[in-house]
This record gives C-alpha cells, sequence and structure tokens, in this order.
C-alpha cells in the first residue's frame, strides 16, 4: 500500500489528520472512507471537556477502522482514515452545520440555522455539543478562530483528498464507489420477538446512489444470515450528499455496522470475530463494486433496478 498522509491536528505535534492509502495495484473502483474512528486527542482538547472519559469513546466509530483496513487490503481499494478526532470536528457534517450559540464572538450574517445544520440543533454538528445520556461535552464556549483553525487544518484537507481520489477512480475506472463506513451501537429490536439490525445501508433514501445498489447491499448481507436495516435509523449524513452523484458514475453508500459484532462485551476492544466481519464486508464491497463496474460498461442502471 501506498501511504499518503495529510491536514494536522490542532494541538498535537504536527499528527496528520488523516492518512490515505492506496494499494499498489488499485483493482477495484472503491474508496472506503471511515471519518469518526479518529483517536489522537491533544491534551488541550481535553482540558476543555467536561467528562472526557465517557465523551470520547461515545463519539467514536470505535475500531471501526481496523475493518476498513483489512478491507482495503483484501480486496485493492483506496482507504481513507481519519485520524482528527470527531469531537474536535466531524467530518461527516457540513461545514456551516454549527451551533452558533456555543461559540463565543463574531457569528456569520443572516439566519442563524441553515438548511444544512440541522444536526447541529440536535447537538451533533460539525464541532459536537451535547450527547444523550452525557449532556453538555465542553466547559466553556469556544471561539469563531478554534473552529476555523480546525476547518483550515482539518476539514479542508480531508475532503479534498476524499473529492480527489473519487474523481481519479471515476477517471480511471469511468465510475466510483464510496462506502462510508461506520459503526453503531447496539439497536433496539423493532418489535417485541424481533432482533435488531447488525447492519444498516443507508443511501440518503436513494438520492445517493442507484436504488439497485442499496437493494443488492441488503441483499447480500442478508443472504450471509445477517440481520440487516435499510436507511433506519441511519441513512447517511454530509459524505453521501457531497459525493453521491450517480448520474456522474458515482455512487455512494453508508454502512454502519453494530459494534457488538467486532468488539469485545464491553464494546471497548477488538474481540476475535473482527476478522470475520472484515471478510463479510471484503464480499460486500467485491459484489458492489463488480457491479458499478457492469453499470460503467454498459451505461445503464443495476439489473436490479431494471427487473
Amino acid at each position: 500500500m501506498i501511504k499518503e498522509t495529510g491536514g494536522t491536528i490542532p494541538g498535537s505535534s504536527a499528527a496528520p489528520a488523516f492518512t490515505l492509502w492506496r494499494p499498489a495495484r488499485l483493482d477495484l473502483p472503491v474508496l472506503i472512507a471511515v471519518p469518526h474512528d479518529g483517536q489522537i486527542y491533544p491534551p488541550s482538547l481535553l482540558a476543555k471537556m467536561r467528562n472526557p472519559v465517557e465523551t470520547c469513546p461515545r463519539l467514536e466509530d470505535r475500531h471501526v477502522a481496523r475493518i476498513g483496513e483489512l478491507v482495503s487490503q483484501d480486496v485493492g481499494a483506496t482507504f481513507l482514515q481519519a485520524h482528527a478526532p470527531r469531537a474536535m470536528l466531524d467530518l461527516n457534517r457540513a461545514v456551516d452545520d454549527i451551533d452558533w450559540s456555543m461559540v463565543s464572538g463574531a457569528r456569520p450574517r443572516g439566519p442563524r440555522h441553515s438548511q444544512f445544520n440541522r444536526r447541529a440543533r440536535s447537538g451533533l454538528g460539525l464541532v459536537p455539543r451535547r450527547i444523550p445520556g452525557i449532556g453538555e461535552i465542553w466547559r466553556s464556549p469556544m471561539t469563531r478562530v478554534e473552529i476555523d483553525v480546525r476547518i483550515e487544518a482539518i476539514y479542508t484537507p480531508y475532503h479534498s483528498a476524499l473529492g480527489r481520489e473519487l474523481e481519479a477512480l471515476r477517471d480511471r475506472f469511468g465510475v466510483a464507489l464510496l462506502l462510508d463506513l461506520h459503526s453503531m451501537p447496539p439497536l433496539r429490536p423493532p418489535a417485541q420477538g424481533e432482533e435488531a439490525a447488525e447492519f444498516v445501508v443507508g443511501d440518503r433514501f436513494g438520492a445517493s446512489c442507484d436504488g439497485g445498489l442499496a437493494d443488492l447491499a441488503l441483499r447480500y448481507l442478508s443472504g450471509q444470515g445477517r440481520r440487516v436495516a435499510h436507511n433506519r435509523p441511519y441513512a447517511g449524513g454530509h459524505m453521501l450528499d457531497r459525493y453521491g452523484q450517480p448520474r456522474r458514475g458515482i455512487q455512494a453508500i453508508q454502512l454502519e455496522v453494530c459494534r457488538s459484532i467486532y468488539l469485545d462485551a464491553r464494546l471497548d476492544r477488538p474481540s476475535a470475530r473482527l476478522p470475520g466481519i472484515a471478510r463479510l464486508v471484503s464480499g460486500l464491497v467485491r459484489t458492489l463494486a463488480h457491479e458499478v463496474e457492469a453499470m460503467g460498461r454498459h451505461g445503464r442502471k443495476t439489473r436490479q433496478a431494471a427487473e
């Protein structure tokens, strides 16, 4: 794998904000992105948090990057791993998705809430403010300068790299697939006597990829004996809104993996089951990639969508 780092984490000793891995032999038009598993916490950031011991793990997609890494090595796909923690800045939010009431000093002119910052109003915007069950994250308001520095050092270079790589894949293969990889806490069963989903496939309710592609992902996972849901409770966020462009040949899917199937009983450390889950996701990526390539060759939607 060819390694490239980018961005910096403010307050750290020049730690990179992300690492981009390209396979020496690029076999598939796939980019796997993991934006929420960053675990480099500068001391200055921790000092500003009310309860970092509980808050940091709650915000992380804990160790799901290890799955992404194994999958990318197995299938020959590009892999983008964020190291900057979500507590510092959420890469899966629009850049103006900010709760300005948590920021001291200058605020933007015009309406405080745009169509893009619905997540900020719930406490989980570009810079998370509060977490259910824990409450407020920060001891005091932050400044506009702090947010601007984080955007310049983390957000802008990360999204520049992601967009560039997707365009390069599309130029080479005619198509590209973004797999936005996340993890989720165990879900509640949908009804009495039923079991909760282990995977959730998100496609922004059909906006970020061809509908047949999401259906193929659902059928693949259920065919492997796994419990899977579609768009509920996770339909995808800014990554899918920004990069999913099916008409241009760029497909984007979010995959949520339940932490209980690859972490230990405390949902803290990787378990012996993680490699098996990675092999399962590798099979999914190959299945989706082959379908996306066929779509590109024949200039059509998926076979499943046409049936």
